[in-house]
């Protein structure tokens, strides 16, 4: 897997093209679809191992990006990466839920009502995965633009909001009603701990890592600095937030301290082993047989999803029109924000178990999943060549 995922990723550099597409397509190979190879299936034992390696996989990632993130500049764009966030939630939200509640789609048999499955298709259409644009971002070097703090920014703000609405969902699917009290309750926790994580973290950090960095013992910085990425990615999940808010929160404190440019250099293997299962068990989740369009059985399954891809990609898109006051690269910032990646399939999946999503909708939202993850970084690629605003004095 990990030699499949590095070669495929060689092969797509030397064609022009980020490292993480070949990495996908490798997952996809390797999957449930052909070869079936990486372990996914619920009854192969290993599965749940494959799970905990991607998972350390897409947090090491995060750590990786918050480490190279300047957070004053980020903090600069605070007001406009929230509109982009807002914008890009709701956007995809309402055409999705609008689209399933026009009935446009034909008749499927679900044991939910046409609302409750309305709000899940809108629901698995809203969140971004910051695991796929902020590797692109990386693969590209533009982390230090203007439009990659603004995409990072509202991805991180993406996926608080996306907890709200993924514990809605989650309770619609469980059989109770929907809470507003509840909601904000998630919210209130997310902000929170992000917030506290880093006034904390910036006043103990740099003195913690300074006397670590006086050890002789070898690796003891490495460990030390993984050891605390695992310490906020559990006190993100024991507040009730996500793990990546964890990982992106500790790079962000690390990034400040003397000693980040060595935990910088010295974390870069660990994200060579672990990041790439990541993006295989993402492609190893997708079957694409149905999809074949020579399957007449296939044809509505095609047309749902090529609906809801174009919704999830122009609702994403319009996001970065969201702050006029500010002259960037807005298509950047639109495209940045399209993969849906692990977020849209950890909703779909709840929606299935669930019976409220039949198995029809559930491979097309699969194929919107893999589609705006595999189209964003050659589109990413290609709107940055109209420039990006590299000037970090130009941010009031």
């Amino acid at each position: 897997m990990l030699l499949a995922g590095k070669f495929a990723g060689e092969a797509f550099e030397r064609l022009g093209q980020p490292a993480v597409m070949g990495e996908l397509l490798a997952g996809i190979l390797l999957g449930a679809g052909f070869l079936k190879v990486i372990p996914i299936g619920p009854d192969d034992p290993l599965a749940s191992v494959f799970r905990l390696l991607a998972q350390v996989g897409v947090v090491v990632l995060l750590f990786e990006i918050g480490l190279e993130t300047d957070l004053k500049a980020m903090m600069r764009v605070g007001t406009a990466a929230t509109a982009v966030a807002v914008v890009g939630v709701a956007v995809p939200f309402g055409l999705g839920f609008l689209y399933w509640r026009s009935s446009w789609h034909g008749v499927e048999h679900t044991s939910a009502d046409s609302l409750t499955t309305a709000i899940f298709v809108g629901a698995t259409l809203t969140a971004t995965s910051v695991g796929i644009t902020g590797r692109v971002l990386k693969d590209l070097q533009v982390l230090h633009s203007l439009e990659a703090r603004l995409i990072l920014g509202a991805a991180v703000i993406d996926d608080v909001i996306g907890l709200v609405i993924l514990s809605v969902v989650s309770g619609l699917a469980a059989g109770t009603a929907f809470s507003l009290h509840g909601a904000l309750r998630i919210l209130g926790v997310a902000v929170a701990f992000l917030f506290l994580a880093l006034w904390i973290g910036l006043k103990v950090a740099p003195r913690l890592f300074g006397l670590v960095d006086r050890m002789r013992v070898r690796g003891v910085l490495v460990v030390s600095a993984f050891a605390f990425l695992l310490l906020l990615c559990v006190l993100a999940e024991r507040a009730g937030t996500a793990l990546i808010i964890g990982a992106f929160a500790a790079g962000l404190i690390l990034s400040e301290t003397k000693q980040f440019g060595a935990i910088e250099e010295r974390i870069k293997p660990v994200a060579d082993i672990f990041t790439p299962i990541f993006f295989l068990s993402i492609g190893a989740a997708v079957d694409p047989r149905v999809w074949n369009p020579f399957v007449p059985e296939s044809h509505q399954t095609l047309a749902i999803g090529g609906t809801l891809f174009a919704i999830a990609v122009l609702g994403k898109f319009a996001s970065g029109w969201a702050v006029p006051w500010r002259r960037f690269n807005r298509p950047a910032v639109g495209v940045g924000m399209a993969p849906r990646g692990e977020v849209g399939l950890i909703f779909a999946q709840i929606g299935l178990a669930a019976g409220i999503l039949s198995n029809r909708v559930f491979s097309a939202i699969l194929f919107v999943v893999i589609a705006t993850t595999l189209v964003t970084p050659p589109l990413l690629q290609w709107t940055l060549r109209w420039g990006a605003t590299l000037d970090e004095d130009s941010v009031p």
